[in-house]
């Protein structure tokens, strides 16, 4: 409210993802259930850490989300990635992931960090089929 407050109204960017999972496994030999996440919506620079703090406890007052404190402002940094666009249900994408960690191995790179999801198409709306997302590896 305090960007459209000052006149600074933007459209909410799309929902991201970053995936990892516990121990030395690759998250292609470990079931989907047991990855970790996080969900990321990018903010515009003209939004700051007081300003996300101000929503979260409003939000919490408003409508009563006892989860509202667990959303943080942070900065990411991934440098260097390796991506590529995902069509199909989210089930396929273990074989899209695995060609990108053959890509990565045939160019010397090593993953570094967490994967990174950038969801293109509204599964609400949008056959399986016909889904869009970015995947995106940082590498060094």
């Amino acid at each position: 409210r305090e960007c459209k407050r000052q006149s600074k109204d933007f459209a909410v960017p799309k929902l991201e993802g970053l995936w990892w999972v516990d121990g030395e496994r690759p998250a292609t030999a470990v079931p989907r259930a047991e990855w970790r996440w996080r969900l990321m919506i990018r903010l515009p620079l003209l939004v700051d850490a007081a300003m996300v703090e101000a929503a979260k406890k409003a939000v919490a007052q408003k409508k009563g989300l006892t989860r509202a404190g667990d959303v943080a402002f942070i900065a990411l940094c991934e440098g260097r990635c390796v991506q590529v666009m995902h069509l199909g249900p989210y089930a396929d994408e273990p074989a899209t992931i695995t060609a990108m960690h053959d890509f990565m191995a045939g160019n010397e790179l090593e993953a570094r960090g967490m994967h990174h999801e950038i969801y293109l198409s509204d599964p609400r709306r949008t056959a399986p089929e016909k889904m869009k997302t970015i995947l995106r590896q940082p590498v060094e």
